[in-house]
């Protein structure tokens, strides 16, 4: 895999495949720019060497395709310059609007997405696209989990480098899996089972512990008969996959517990094996939370993902909030984070500084670790 400082991009159109997919708010304005404030020295050093720099991104939320307009305006303002717009990423207006830049200068192309051939990696469509320039870079580590045309297809036709922020992604998601000082303390939270299962089943082979919390935390003591009266349920098809009786494996000991409908203002903290058959977990308690953060004092390595409770409503935040605290605490340990509610609780809780490095991934970074080599890691191989 070729980077950056290997290439010659003076006076050459640069394709830069970024993932500006960022949080937008209910009055569609930008709510999180960390995507793009990543992607800002790769940009600033293809300047510097006098390209010709055209990003490429998507914007799509809840399946509603959205203009980059806005995104082109956030990425000028931290800049400091002006970031051409264009209206589309194909056709004679694209190409007539890239041979107006002089090297050194910016332009932002409108969602990949809006053209169907970008989701089904169409070859034709991928050939259009890298006519478009003389360099592809992909800077998007957050998408490279996806064949898509912008991804894997223009490769295929044009010399191709890693940006350094995807550079900088692989290098630490591969210290996590291939040379993590011991002990390494992993850290599960969030929903759902399914997307994590692979990952988890890897990187226990690796870590020395692994501390559950959250509706994840929740599913494998039901699995584990751990919770009363949950009677006899189906083995989970994904669980399963998981090795639960392994000594590896943490799980809550108490629990802050409130009625699944969250009615009456029902509230208090328990052991589980007080918990009721009408009652859920909604955060980590006291008890775990102390024997978390032990866990975590004496790491070299940890990594996070999820947060340990439903964090959106304050009463449910104190779990997350105590761990990341014992996180930021430790400085002896090389410490990774990411993914979507990963990163949103930590900017919330404004923990960015307990971590080494917070990866942009979310699915990709999942499938990394979970050993699987990511399509446009691959094409760019």
């Amino acid at each position: 895999m070729l980077t950056l400082k290997q290439g010659d991009f003076k006076n050459k159109i640069v394709l830069v495949r970024c993932d500006f997919n960022v949080g937008i708010d209910a009055i569609g304005g930008i709510a999180d720019d960390f995507r793009i404030r990543q992607a800002i020295p790769t940009i600033r050093y293809l300047m510097e060497q006098e390209a010709v720099v055209v990003i490429m991104s998507h914007l799509e939320k809840k399946e509603n395709l959205m203009s980059l307009k806005t995104v082109s305006e956030r990425l000028a303002q931290l800049l400091g310059l002006p970031v051409m717009f264009i209206n589309d990423c194909l056709g004679p207006k694209v190409a007539k609007g890239i041979g107006q830049l002089k090297p050194g200068q910016v332009a932002l192309l409108e969602n990949l997405r809006f053209h169907k051939e970008e989701k089904a990696n169409d070859d034709k469509f991928a050939k259009s696209l890298a006519g478009l320039g003389q360099i592809y870079v992909n800077e998007a580590f957050s998408c490279s989990h996806r064949a898509h045309a912008s991804i894997v297809g223009i490769p295929k036709y044009l010399p191709h480098y890693a940006g350094l922020l995807l550079e900088a992604e692989v290098a630490n998601l591969s210290k996590i899996l291939k040379k993590p000082e011991h002990p390494f303390i992993v850290i599960i939270g969030g929903a759902k089972v399914a997307t994590k299962v692979k990952t988890i089943a890897n990187i226990s082979k690796i870590a020395d512990h692994i501390l559950f919390g959250s509706k994840i935390g929740e599913a494998i003591l039901v699995q584990k008969q751990m919770l009363l009266g949950r009677g006899m349920v189906p083995i989970d098809k994904f669980i399963k996959q998981i090795d639960l009786t392994s000594q590896k494996i943490h799980l809550p000991v108490d629990g802050v517990l409130a009625l699944k409908d969250l009615s009456e203002g029902y509230i208090r903290k328990a052991a589980i094996g007080s918990m009721r058959s009408e009652e859920e977990i909604y955060d980590i308690g006291p008890e775990t939370v102390k024997f978390f953060k032990e866990m975590i004092k004496d790491a070299k390595t940890i990594f996070f993902n999820g947060p340990l409770g439903m964090f959106e409503n304050k009463e449910f935040i104190t779990g997350t909030r105590e761990v990341l605290d014992a996180i930021g605490k430790n400085h002896a340990a090389f410490k990774v984070a990411g993914g979507g509610e990963t990163l949103e609780v930590i900017n919330q809780l404004g923990a960015k500084n307990a971590f080494d490095f917070l990866s942009t991934g979310g699915g990709a970074m999942l499938e990394f670790l979970s050993g699987s080599e990511l399509p446009g890691i691959k094409a760019l191989n």
